[in-house]
């Protein structure tokens, strides 16, 4: 069975912006720890795209997933 998969690009971008708003995460911990207290805006709006890319990735799943 030869089957030819289509591989969606919208995967690995998904694991990518969750994978930033992991590290900013991470980072917002870390600096509160070290003991920062205002910390900047984009740092914590940055932290936003760990749920995005979990959406991204969940949406992108099902749609492949239905094509499939």
């Amino acid at each position: 069975m030869a089957a030819s998969t289509s591989r969606s690009r919208a995967l690995p971008v998904a694991v990518g912006i969750f994978a930033v708003g992991l590290l900013a995460v991470v980072a917002v911990f870390a600096l509160y720890a070290a003991g920062a207290r205002d910390l900047p805006v984009w740092l914590n709006l940055a932290t936003l795209l760990a749920p995005v890319g979990l959406v991204v990735g969940v949406v992108s799943a099902v749609v492949q997933a239905r094509r499939g």
